[in-house]
């Protein structure tokens, strides 16, 4: 089934007549289309692309099946003509996205019903064909290499920027066409800030950096962390160290189809917690990765929804300890039938380079 008829089957099971897709993930997901500007407006049994004349021809030969118009003037009047013209009672639009101004222009053009539908594409999107997974696969593969090139870079005197960016870089040179978001570099007591994006920071000998990082190659992204020591570490985040790699193979080794979100979270919280350290935990242990770096599914201590054949989620256990620092490890995992693939294969145990 195409991704526009699995969109056209959702529309008709909830009962609107057509849906107004304007997220620019959400239009490159059931379209392909990668420009900039343009809309896309999918009844029960059509399709239909807006766009401007700089994207005419872009249109034509990404969004097939489609068939594409071009606007002159505002483009929502040229969705007032669609509406009108096939006689439509209702539309759905991602009311998560579109400004209020927006759906009061919506409202004064269009003679039908305006229905909230944000996270009908996107539940749709979190199951991934082979060709997503496939796309992933090489977003890890360029991460992978990232790592194995940066281990060489992480040294007493060089600053965590200074490492950010030759990660980066060197990704792109890989045939990235970007990073999946800010590229966490955090090191010494830093590294007990989940989020710690790369600062001025010099290394120091004896200290944990934690590097969280991910690429986009062909519209998809990676997301993956590594710990390692630059020099001998304190004992205790050796040992907190330990506990996290354990709890993170933990979720690999169970982590499969059927399993709802708290409990592939609770394989590696209550581990966690029975080592003595669950109120250092304080994240979700997962997410979806697709499209976009966070997406659904997630894996946490809420998420009561089951996982199936097809999403795409990291495992990222962490213990995080102020005033000392902070271990994560994380995988991107394809949720299977009876089990998972693991896309991120960089070395997990502890590294003191």
């Amino acid at each position: 089934m195409s991704r526009v008829s699995k969109l056209q089957a959702a529309i008709k099971a909830k009962k609107m007549d057509a849906m107004l897709v304007t997220s620019q993930y959400n239009l490159r997901y059931v379209s392909n289309f990668t420009g900039t500007t343009g809309l896309a407006v999918i009844t029960q049994k059509e399709a239909f692309f807006v766009t401007d004349f700089r994207y005419t021809q872009q249109a034509a030969s990404q969004a097939q099946g489609f068939q594409i118009i071009q606007n002159k003037g505002p483009i929502f009047d040229e969705v007032r003509k669609i509406v009108e013209e096939k006689g439509l009672s209702s539309l759905g639009f991602e009311d998560a996205l579109l400004s209020f101004r927006s759906v009061e222009d919506l409202e004064d053009l269009v003679m039908c019903d305006l229905l909230p539908a944000s996270g009908i594409i996107e539940e749709v999107r979190e199951v991934k064909d082979e060709a997503e997974i496939q796309t992933i696969r090489r977003a890890c593969e360029i991460a992978d290499a990232g790592f194995r090139f940066i281990l060489d870079h992480i040294r007493p005197g060089v600053s965590e920027i200074e490492i950010a960016n030759r990660l980066d870089f060197h990704m792109r040179e890989l045939g990235a066409s970007g990073v999946s978001f800010e590229t966490i570099v955090a090191s010494g007591i830093r590294s007990a800030m989940p989020h710690g994006v790369a600062s001025p920071k010099l290394i120091e000998k004896g200290d944990f950096v934690t590097l969280d990082f991910g690429c986009y190659y062909n519209g998809y992204v990676s997301d993956m962390t590594r710990t390692v020591s630059v020099g001998q570490p304190h004992a205790e985040l050796k040992k907190i160290y330990e506990i996290v790699l354990a709890a993170q193979l933990r979720v690999n080794a169970t982590a499969k189809a059927g399993m709802t979100g708290i409990e592939v979270d609770s394989v590696a919280r209550d581990y966690i917690t029975e080592q003595g350290y669950g109120d250092a935990f304080g994240h979700s242990n997962g997410h979806g990765i697709g499209l976009e770096i966070h997406e659904g599914p997630n894996t946490s201590q809420k998420s009561g929804k089951v996982l199936v054949p097809g999403n795409v989620i990291t495992n990222e256990p962490g213990i995080y300890l102020a005033g000392l620092g902070g271990v994560r490890i994380e995988d991107d995992l394809v949720i299977r039938d009876n089990g998972n693939e693991i896309l991120t294969h960089s070395p997990k145990e502890l590294i003191i380079l």
